[in-house]
């Protein structure tokens, strides 16, 4: 075995059956041992760490041999280099394989570039501990979706391999129900619309998205109804993703010329859109910090017990304030069609 491989390590010793013989060597040890995928497989192959029959070999596509012995160790999960820390978190769900949380406005998900502390990752490493069984052979929560910065409500983080495994597997069906609430400017029109339009990477702005055509996006398609609206200035929508890209549904609606309250990368202020609000609203509506959207509803069947989870998180106090100024206003009305 490599001398570069972690001393506390697993070995795994398995005998090739009839059923077994002619596998490829990378699915054979994958669909052998339950926490290893194919990639974290090809990564150990790479570094010494399988043997057939005695010898060491890094071919992943290698017929593996009736009654052939076949032996891998495996390292134990590697700690994160992110600084574990006590942050207070809002735990919906929590169970030994995967946690749900409602994500509060302003926390970035994972760290990166200016956001080394204070995220969601940070913070899970603290709270979950030792019950980080290990994503690809690091300890790390399984980030297997993410919601922007400044956005609030779900998300479920997987705790080990299988479940990681088997979240991201649903989430590339599109087997997850996922809606969220938005206040967007305007009455769309229809009250209730399948939007279809790939997005990609605005190439005037590399931090923005844009819908795309001639194949240089990801298909994206959202679904959005009418819950309420107020006059004309603005409505509160839900949206239900059919699919999941990044910032799919400020994308979206921005292009069917209803952009969110609060975006200020897609959704600049007109002098005309702040006009249909009445004069007492306006400062509050200028001032509003952050996109108005919530990640209300999430819902899916457990990776490991097969279990059917569904939850909701009610929309936090900010929008709510905003709701009740709308309703205060004078200028409620809900949708009658």
């Amino acid at each position: 075995m490599s001398e570069d491989l972690e001393t506390a390590s697993e070995t795994h010793s398995l005998i090739v059956t009839p059923a077994q013989a002619g596998e490829r060597l990378d699915r054979f040890l994958s669909e052998s041992i339950d926490e290893l995928s194919r990639s974290r497989v090809k990564a150990l192959l790479q570094q010494g760490a399988v043997t057939v029959n005695g010898e060491v070999t890094s071919n992943v596509s290698l017929k593996v041999p009736l009654d052939g012995v076949i032996e891998i160790e495996v390292p134990e999960p590697e700690d994160l280099v992110v600084e574990a820390e006590e942050i207070p978190l809002d735990i919906v769900f929590e169970d030994p394989h995967l946690i749900v949380i409602n994500k509060p406005s302003g926390m970035v998900v994972h760290p990166g570039a200016g956001n080394r502390t204070g995220t969601l990752v940070n913070a899970l490493l603290h709270h979950c501990g030792d019950s980080l069984v290990g994503i690809g052979g690091v300890r790390r929560p399984g980030i297997v979706h993410r919601i922007d910065k400044e956005t609030s409500g779900l998300l479920v983080v997987a705790k080990d391999q299988p479940c990681h495994e088997g979240l991201v597997e649903r989430f590339a069906a599109h087997d997850i129900d996922r809606r969220y609430n938005a206040l967007v400017y305007g009455l769309p029109n229809p009250v209730a619309d399948r939007l279809e339009g790939d997005i990609g990477r605005d190439p005037n702005d590399r931090k923005r998205m844009k819908v795309v055509k001639n194949g240089k996006g990801r298909h994206a398609v959202t679904h959005y109804k009418v819950e309420k609206r107020w006059g004309n200035a603005v409505s509160l929508i839900e949206c239900r993703l059919e699919t999941g890209r990044t910032h799919q549904i400020r994308v979206h609606m921005t292009k069917a010329g209803h952009p969110l309250i609060g975006d200020k990368t897609y959704g600049r202020l007109s002098n005309a859109r702040l006009g249909a609000f009445p004069p007492a609203l306006r400062p509050m509506i200028s001032a509003f910090p952050r996109q108005a959207l919530h990640a209300r509803t999430l819902g899916f069947d457990h990776p490991v017990t097969g279990k059917n989870l569904n939850f909701e998180a009610e929309l936090p106090g900010d929008l709510k304030t905003l709701i009740k100024a709308f309703d205060k206003a004078g200028e409620a009305g809900t949708d009658n069609s």
